[in-house]
């Protein structure tokens, strides 16, 4: 069992070793292909496409983790708990008329006119 995971692990490794690959060859060529004929900047190198790649990183995308978040459910909970059961009420009809989706929750409104 040990060994398919190291396998497993190579092969993810592999996989990400080659979309860096391909992604810092495509920065290269699209650098190379239009900034010198627009502005006059030399040409780049594939080393220096890598670190484009990470610059971009660091300045558009941060650090922080991908994936694991859930504590946006756990902030979720906490606030629908403390909701009325109006708020919650109002709330689900505000998701459901936004996002299109209708529980089965929400109560039934009679229409207007109708006798209660």
């Amino acid at each position: 069992m040990k060994r398919f995971r190291i396998l497993r692990g190579l092969k993810v490794l592999a996989i990400a070793a080659l979309a860096v690959a391909v992604f810092g060859y495509a920065v290269m060529l699209l650098w190379n292909w239009t900034v010198p004929a627009v502005t006059g900047f030399h040409s780049v190198t594939f080393a220096q496409a890598l670190a484009l790649l990470v610059l971009a990183r660091i300045l558009f995308g941060g650090f922080r983790a991908r994936g694991g978040g859930w504590h946006w459910r756990h902030r979720m909970r906490e606030r629908w708990e403390q909701m009325t059961p109006e708020q919650r009420e109002q709330f689900q009809g505000f998701v459901g008329s936004r996002f299109g989706c209708h529980t089965a929750r929400a109560p039934q409104r009679p229409a207007s006119g109708e006798a209660q």
